[in-house]
């Protein structure tokens, strides 16, 4: 089967976004609300979100927040501010750090960082969590903190699981703070929360359970990152957004997806993840990754186990229905 998989993923974006931009309008309506907050993190997803949602519904039914906090990027918030006013929204900067601070999330955070980096220093050292990029077959994936001062590594740390876990914890609270927020805003307006996660994200389990992941609607999350970054093109999105390498951005030093959650390209891992949803052979997704057989079957047996360890994710909460067991008992 002769498949171009990069082809097919950037093929016909014209139609996506009027697709998308009639799906948001739906499911505004279904909800019966009067228009649309979003969170605006100055990266390529929420930039794609933000412009679908003016086209549909204009800029007046569009309420843009910029939510950073102290180890966001600042370019997070220029670039976020730039969109909202190119596209004439009106828009908010309501900091999160207060509310982390409350919760003693970056003492904690200092704690453990101490514990698995005895030289760490806040007043010096920027910080990021990053796994072995997963081409190179010699390294475990065993995640480790960097410390980087003056723009240079000095130092890495494995991680013990009991660490990571607690990390993984604390900086889920950031996303959890965001949507506090974004629905503070929502309901005072009578409007919905956009969700900006995407295909790639949605596979992997990349997003926050009521987080990034607590949202109303979600445009974006059958599009891989490769196909939004085509809408982006096509919706004529900053330039400067575009090129900035995705990111959660919530380390103090700026860390790409592809540092940690991807651990390799997003062309190869959208390939690898589109490969597998259409049940591609191996020989056609060696002609489209350039890879060897053995790396795709172990970055499928490793995209198997991500899906698998994340599931509880991507689950809706089950209900116990007492009412139809006591029946069933009569």
């Amino acid at each position: 089967m002769d498949v171009n998989i990069m082809g097919e993923l950037t093929r016909d974006i014209e139609n996506a976004a009027l697709s998308l931009k009639g799906f948001i309008r739906e499911q505004v309506t279904v909800f019966k609300k009067k228009g649309v907050v979003l969170g605006v993190s100055g990266g390529v997803d929420s930039a794609v979100a933000l412009t679908l949602c003016v086209q549909e519904f204009g800029k007046e039914n569009v309420y843009g927040l910029l939510l950073p906090e102290k180890e966001s990027a600042p370019s997070s918030k220029t670039l976020g501010a730039e969109i909202c006013e190119s596209l004439g929204v009106a828009y908010e900067e309501v900091p999160i750090s207060p509310i982390l601070e409350a919760l003693n999330i970056y003492e904690k955070k200092d704690q453990v960082l101490k514990r698995a980096c005895p030289e760490y220093d806040p007043g010096i050292h920027k910080t990021s969590l990053v796994l072995p990029n997963f081409l190179d077959l010699e390294l475990l994936n065993v995640p480790y903190i960097r410390l980087i001062k003056d723009g240079e590594t000095v130092s890495k740390h494995r991680l013990k699981a009991n660490d990571y876990l607690e990390l993984i914890g604390l900086q889920g609270a950031k996303q959890r703070s965001r949507m506090l927020v974004q629905y503070m805003y929502a309901e005072k307006m009578n409007y919905v929360v956009c969700g900006t996660t995407n295909k790639t994200e949605v596979v992997l389990g990349q997003y926050v359970k009521y987080g990034d992941g607590g949202v109303d609607l979600e445009p974006l999350a059958d599009c891989y990152k490769t196909q939004i970054y085509a809408l982006a093109k096509h919706l004529k999105v900053n330039e400067e957004i575009i090129k900035r390498p995705p990111s959660a951005d919530t380390w103090s030093h700026y860390t790409t997806d592809e540092e940690f959650y991807w651990r390799m390209p997003m062309h190869l891992i959208d390939q690898l993840l589109y490969a597998q949803e259409h049940k591609l052979s191996l020989e056609t997704t060696e002609k489209n990754t350039g890879l060897p057989g053995d790396t795709i079957e172990k970055a499928w047996r490793h995209i198997n186990r991500v899906k698998d360890t994340t599931e509880y994710i991507r689950a809706v909460p089950p209900v116990y229905y007492l009412t139809d067991k006591l029946e069933k008992c009569r």
